[in-house]
């Protein structure tokens, strides 16, 4: 189950430290007030974590290894492939 993060509408909390956490399933609907101090509150849109293991699902050889192409901007316009076996080595756009 993922943990979402609330925070109070006012935007602050004597209990809370102007968010919480709650694990919940994805099909819950979102908690209108707190659990804590009852205040009305809101989910927060949070930072996704990408990682698994030791590696990095959008490191080039990860990509690469389930059939994508990267390209990493290199100058105004123009793009290398960092990762994949198809499309050109270089995007110029001019």
């Amino acid at each position: 189950m993922p943990i979402y993060e609330y925070s109070p509408d006012s935007g602050q909390c004597d209990k809370c430290p102007g968010h919480f956490e709650v694990m919940q399933s994805m099909g819950a609907a979102p908690l209108a007030t707190c659990p804590d101090c009852g205040q009305a509150c809101h989910r927060v849109i949070s930072a996704v974590s990408h990682s698994v293991g030791k590696g990095h699902l959008l490191a080039p050889k990860s990509l690469e290894s389930k059939g994508f192409t990267q390209y990493r901007k290199a100058g105004d316009g123009y793009y290398e492939k960092t990762a994949g076996q198809e499309g050109p080595d270089v995007i110029h756009r001019g």
